[in-house]
């Protein structure tokens, strides 16, 4: 997949929440959404 550029509309995808349950970027539509990435268990990235 290419790398995404500023102003370029987000891929759809599904990702489970934190309770285990699917949560999809169109359950989001209208809403301003952030995205923010860390490693897993706060580890050094």
């Amino acid at each position: 997949m290419p790398m995404l550029n500023v102003g370029d509309p987000a891929p759809s995808f599904s990702i489970p929440n934190q309770d285990g349950r699917p949560v999809s970027l169109k359950d989001f539509a209208g809403k301003r959404v952030v995205f923010w990435f860390y490693p897993k268990a706060d580890t050094r990235g």
